[in-house]
Order: structure tokens, then sequence, then C-alpha cells
């Protein structure tokens, strides 16, 4: 995991740094200086256009990863015009899915209406939000597939996140209105888009002319790519509305200032995976090779190494977050206003455990010959996550919108996994994974009982000592017994370099 690691580790400083300007900004300055309808008005905006984006790429964004090892020549920088394909099939998604989203204004209005009439007031700047985010992502997935993940990740991490701390600083003085605010944003993405371009631009010779006679000699190429393409466009249609179908409900059902609880407590649970995000960009181009060789072993070894890693760093995650969640909301501006969303976290933070942990299985299934299963499955998700909101949400408020997140993605992945392991014939857990597992439920389990049965001694002190004895007995107990022998060998490698 040579590459693997050195460009993920990287990427992993460059996030947890964008997460550091992203707590000043989420608990700092939004609770402090924004109302909950405008907190959720910002929320429900990328929200839309995160949506907006994930229809709009044509399924490039998967097709990009699996297809550039077939254009590639092999010790040659010759990729036949792949990266013109790449830039000019998402504009022709935007333009389609531009003329869908002008057509459902009168019933989405209609929906978010009632409850959240300034959603509908900036209705159409989803459009130029989601242009930006769009080719900011296809930017940064052609740099994945180059094996240079850092500075598109410090472009999303870093520089979209103090451009935002930006812009809610000079809202929160009065420089901006609030339509000063939502054009800044759309213009914060804008600047990210044109740097991840020019930097994309700056990795190699890019060809702009597509190579007509590759593609008529590689015919089997092409229609492999339609097929593929046309599966991931309408897998989109479900995988991308599943995970902002709880905050669309809520805003819908309860109203904007409803949202923006929800949307603190959703920054947080985020935290959770925010680990796989350089894990997935770095394995997932190595994945796709394995899978073009068909060396089953290769896959394997990657799939129970990326779930076993992730389960025991986004499991520690989690379990520090919820030691200290009440000293959290105590430090957190208006804290007792979003206090109500302490449950909320948790659910939300063993969802996104179960995201970070199991996504590299459904990269495996759609990289692989059976990612024709992934519209089926992906289907299921946004029909039961569709149901369970519907049902949920109106009964139980934000708690509902939680749960049913964690009981769609659950059924998700449980049954993607029930199809990659016969079909794929790879194994995806190892004995080390069960044994995380077990210890974090027996951190859990302790932290309870603590919180449950021993006596408090104030708010710091309790949180101080939780932390020391929980955490860092998690952290011995995974360190001796070697649960993952990747984090090991770093932190050995980290202790012979500062002696050196």
């Amino acid at each position: 995991m040579g590459v693997i690691a050195k460009q993920s580790i990287r990427g992993t400083i460059v996030t947890y740094l964008g997460i550091a300007v992203g707590i000043v900004t989420t608990f700092f300055v939004l609770t402090r200086f924004l109302t909950t309808e405008e907190v959720g008005l910002t929320r429900v905006l990328i929200d839309a256009a995160v949506l907006f984006v994930g229809l709009a790429q044509l399924g490039t964004n998967a097709s990009i990863i699996r297809f550039y090892p077939y254009f590639r020549e092999k010790n040659s920088e010759e990729d036949h015009g792949f990266f013109f394909w790449a830039l000019v099939i998402p504009f022709i998604g935007f333009i389609l899915f531009a003329i869908i989203y002008w057509v459902c204004e009168a019933p989405l209005a209609a929906w978010f209406g009632n409850k959240s009439p300034l959603f509908v007031e900036y209705y159409y700047f989803v459009l130029p939000l989601a242009f930006f985010m769009l080719y900011q992502t296809i930017c940064e997935s052609t740099c994945n597939v180059l094996m240079n993940i850092v500075l598109p990740r410090a472009v999303r991490e870093l520089v979209v996140r103090v451009g935002l701390l930006a812009i809610y600083l000079l809202y929160a003085f009065h420089v901006l209105s609030i339509d000063g605010l939502v054009i800044g944003i759309c213009v914060n993405y804008a600047c990210a888009a044109i740097i991840n371009l020019c930097y994309f631009f700056s990795l190699k010779r890019i060809q702009l002319r597509p190579d007509w006679s590759f593609l008529r000699a590689h015919s089997d190429i092409v229609r492999k790519y339609l097929v593929y393409t046309g599966f991931l466009l309408i897998s989109a249609v479900t995988t991308v509305l599943a995970p902002t179908l709880s905050s669309f409900f809520v805003t819908a059902k309860m109203g904007l200032d409803s949202t923006g609880i929800f949307a603190i407590a959703t920054y947080m649970a985020v935290m959770v995976s925010v680990p796989n995000r350089s894990v997935a960009a770095i394995a997932s181009p190595q994945l796709a090779r394995a899978i073009k060789e068909q060396n089953r072993e290769e896959c394997s070894h990657l799939v129970s190494q990326v779930t076993r890693n992730m389960l025991l760093i986004g499991g520690f995650i989690l379990l520090a977050m919820w030691v200290n969640i009440d000293l959290i909301f105590h430090i957190l501006p208006n804290g007792t206003t979003y206090a109500s969303a302490k449950t909320v976290v948790l659910i939300l933070g063993v969802s996104q455990l179960v995201l970070a942990t199991f996504s590299i299985c459904f990269s495996l299934l759609t990289y692989s010959r059976f990612y024709a299963f992934s519209l089926l499955l992906s289907l299921l998700l946004t029909v039961s996550a569709l149901l369970l909101n519907n049902y949920l949400v109106p009964l139980y408020g934000m708690e509902g919108a939680a749960w049913s997140n964690l009981l769609s993605y659950g059924l998700y992945y449980l049954l993607i996994i029930a199809t990659v392991v016969p079909l794929c014939r790879v194994r995806v857990v190892d004995s080390r994974w069960w044994l995380i597992v077990v210890l974090l439920a027996a951190l859990f389990g302790l932290n309870w009982a603590w919180t449950t049965y021993l006596p408090s001694f104030g708010l710091w002190i309790d949180s101080f000592i939780r932390s020391l004895v929980i955490l860092g007995g998690g952290f011995f107990v995974a360190y001796a017994t070697k649960l993952s022998p990747e984090i090991n060998d770093q932190i050995v490698n980290r202790k012979s370099s500062n002696r050196q």
C-alpha cells in the first residue's frame, strides 16, 4: 500500500487542516452569527447543488476511474483524447438537468414554500453553484487517476472552507447582505473549480481533441463505456438523491430552522467519514486496475484492508466525539439550541461509520462486470430512504430523519456485501475487523456505564478523565494487539524517522 499510504496520509493531513477551518466556521461562526434559518438556507442550497452535480455528471466521475486504464498506453502519457470526453460529457449533463430543474420549479416551490419560503426565493442560485461544483469534482477525479490527489484535496478541504469562512464573516459584520452571502458562496466554488482546472492542465499535456481512430478501432470499449455510463446515470438518480433526502424532508416538513440544527449535527457526524475521502480517492484507481487485470487476490487485499482501517479510524473518531458530546455543545455558541440534536449526532455518526467502512465495496461492484446490480441496489436505497423519511420525519422530527439515514444505508451496504462476496469472490472483512467491532462496542459500553453509574466531578473534568481512560486505553489495546498492522507500521516508521 505504498502509493496509497503516502498519498492518503498527505491527503488526510490536508483534510484535517480543512476540518480545523471547518470547525471554526461551523461551530464558532455559523452558530454565533447566523440564525438557524440562515444556516438551514446555506445547507439546503449546497445539498441541492450536490444532488444536481451527482446527476449532471452522467456517471463520468466513476467512468473516469474505470476506463482510464483502457485509454492510456503503457509506459506512455498517450491517452487518446480521454480527457476531452471527461470534460465535455458533464457539460451536456448540466444543460440537460438545468432544463429539468427549470421545469420542476412550480412543484418544488409548492413543496418547500409553506415551511421554507426563503429557499424558494433563492431557487435558481442552485444552478451556478452546481456548475462550479461539477467541474471542481470532475477535475478532482481526473487528478485522482493521474495519482495526484493532494492539491485537489487541499482545494476542496482548505480553499473552499477558508473562502466560506471569509464569506460568513463578511456577512456577520454586515459587509454582505443575504443576497451577497449566497452570491459569495457561488463565487467561492467558482474559484475552487478554476484552481483545479489549472492544476489538471499542469500535470501533463492534455489532448482536447478526441482520437476518433482509436475509438473506431476499439468500438467494444466505446460500447462498454456507453452502457456503463447509462447504468451509472440511472443509478445516480437514486444514490445521489438518498444522502440529501433527510435534509430536504426536514426543510419541507419542519422548516429551515430545524434544517439549520440538523445541519450542525450532520457537520459533526461527517467527521467520522473524513479519512475515507483520501483513502477512497487513491484506492479506487488501484482497485479499478486490479479488476481490469483480474487480480482477485489484490482486490480482496485492498477491500479488506480499507474496511478494517476505516472501521478503526472512523470508530475512534465517533467515540471521541460521543465521549465529549456534552462538552462540545457547552462550548458551542448558542449550544443549548443545537443540543436538541445530541442523539441525532450519534445516529448520523454511526451511519457515516457504515458509509466510510463499506463504501469501497460499492466501488468494487461499480468497477466490476457486475455493475448492473448497483442499479437495483441503488434503487432500493432511494425507495427505502423515501419511505422511511416520509414516515419517520413527521413522527420523530430530526431523529426520524437520522434513523431513516442509518436504516437505509445499513440495508444498502448489507445487500452490497451480500452481492460482491459471491459474485466477485473477494473477502470484505477479516478476523481483525471483528476484533475492532468488539473493541469499539466495549469502549462505547464503558462510556455508557461511566456516565450512568459514576458520580460527576464537573463537565470539563469528566470529559478529560473519560477521554484519557477510554480513548487512551482503546488506542493502547488497538496498537498492542496490532488490529491495524498498516497503522502500526506508520507509527513505527514515524518514530524511526524522528530518532534519525
